[in-house]
């Protein structure tokens, strides 16, 4: 009878997120049987989602074949069907740990995960060794692979039979020496809408790394019936959708709610399928639009969507697609303020203009400037907080927009007095264009955000911290 592992459990190793699983296999008189790969267990007991589209064989005849080092742009799940192996594996990605070694020995009892970019190589210890390796995406002669010398003099690694004594083939012999590697970049993020005023913060924040990519919406059309192959979207691990279509008055009329249904709902389906399809992270930026404003309360993220008017429909059913991708982060939003013109300035260039607005005093919410915006979308994603909706504005006391006017004027030196409160009706008395309905109540409860560790900023500190920096 077959004695074998009796758990499923893993080991961690010294490369990040290569890890040893001891597989439970069950024998008897006729042999064994195991699971090689069963999601549901191995999702429960901490595996990835690597989510697997091709199984592999290598079969190998002859005690002591070597094979690698190769690094490619997918994960792998490897393990023996029959016979052993030496494995070595290699961290060939960007970052601290370039160049770490982890060696063991794999049998039917065992499994490894290796992930994206870290080196694999094997030689076998038992005659009629079948190498089995489950990958996330297929072979292309557009993908980035990295590779590594088997007798590379820095990563030393101790095979058990001298590389001399056994048969390699030429391609392996002609890989480079570590110091000649050129470590795998990250997968990539995407930010769509960069020229935006979130656009603009996520830059301030990301950086120009190589892996970052930056499109406005007029560079990457969200409509195209080619964007699906427009990239290789295996390369990608994050999408911010920082893009919408947000003239909310305009979307009452025919045309704009034409513009506004195909910019932030068909746009949105068709990054979400991609997203599905390809193992990304999308990340879409939402609003407190999509709520009617009648709660006496803050809006929870689990709350009745009850959109008012065209734009609020349309970001409801973009958050309705974007749900149904698996790794999805729902930003919900509002009153947002970042560079360029916005509501903040041009009522400082009124108050220095001697121009003494009307300003609406019964809707109610908080501000939220970009950089907080960005800064909570980066902890989500560095802290692999939940998937989910979440809320995300500025804390602090709600204001009326005519009680931000009035902070604007004093902070800049003015008399908030100036400031003339009216009504929404008031307001939009005289407008000679169609009006969308506003929520009174804009506030979002923030709970859930402040539950993933990050706290956002005070509304107030950041007009205060805005108006003094100019």
């Amino acid at each position: 009878m077959a004695e074998f592992g009796k758990s499923l459990a893993p080991t961690m190793t010294p490369i990040p997120g290569l890890v040893v699983w001891d597989l439970p296999v069950h024998g008897d008189s006729r042999g064994w049987f195991k699971e090689n790969w069963q999601r549901e267990k191995m999702l429960a007991a901490g595996l990835p989602d690597f989510g697997p589209v091709q199984n592999n064989i290598s079969f190998n005849d002859a005690v002591g074949t070597t094979r690698g080092i190769h690094a490619e742009p997918w994960d792998k799940w490897v393990s023996v069907a029959t016979g052993r192996i030496f494995g070595a594996w290699v961290d060939l990605r960007e970052g601290p740990t370039f160049g770490a070694v982890f060696t063991t020995e794999i049998d039917p009892s065992r499994a490894i995960f290796v992930p994206r970019g870290v080196g694999n190589a094997y030689q076998t210890l038992a005659a009629d060794t079948a190498y089995v390796y489950l990958v996330n995406d297929h072979w292309s002669p557009d993908a980035t692979y990295t590779f590594l010398n088997l007798a590379d003099e820095t990563a030393a690694i101790d095979w058990p039979i001298q590389l001399s004594d056994v048969e390699i083939s030429a391609k392996d012999l002609a890989h480079p020496r570590l110091a000649d590697v050129t470590p795998m970049a990250p997968r990539k993020t995407l930010v769509i809408g960069a020229a935006g005023q979130l656009g603009r913060a996520l830059r301030v924040e990301l950086g120009d790394e190589d892996h970052v990519e930056y499109a406005t919406r007029a560079e990457l059309d969200l409509s195209s019936a080619d964007l699906a192959t427009a990239r290789r979207w295996r390369d990608y691990q994050t999408i911010i959708n920082a893009a919408a279509y947000t003239a909310v008055d305009i979307a009452e009329t025919p045309a704009g709610r034409v513009d506004a249904w195909a910019a932030n709902v068909a746009g949105v389906s068709t990054l979400a399928r991609i997203a599905a399809e390809n193992g990304i992270t999308l990340v879409h930026i939402s609003s407190d639009y999509v709520f009617d404003g009648t709660s006496e309360r803050a809006y929870r993220e689990d709350d009745a969507i009850a959109p008012l008017g065209v734009y609020g429909q349309t970001k409801a059913a973009g958050d309705a697609i974007v749900a149904t991708s698996p790794r999805h982060y729902i930003i919900r939003t509002s009153w947002v303020i970042g560079e360029g013109k916005n509501f903040v300035r041009t009522m400082a260039s009124l108050a220095e203009r001697g121009v003494d607005p009307k300003v609406v005093d019964d809707q109610l919410g908080r501000l939220t400037f970009a950089d907080d915006i960005a800064r909570g979308i980066l902890h989500l994603i560095d802290s692999e907080a939940p998937y989910g909706t979440y809320n995300l504005t500025g804390s602090g006391d709600p204001m009326s927009w005519a009680d931000v006017a009035r902070e604007v004027f004093a902070l800049t030196g003015n008399d908030p007095d100036r400031v003339q409160r009216v009504s929404t009706e008031e307001y939009f008395a005289v407008a000679s264009h169609p009006v969308a309905p506003r929520p009174r109540n804009s506030v979002l409860d923030l709970s859930r955000m402040e539950a993933t560790g990050f706290a956002p900023e005070d509304s107030r500190a950041g007009l205060m911290r805005l108006l003094t920096r100019g």
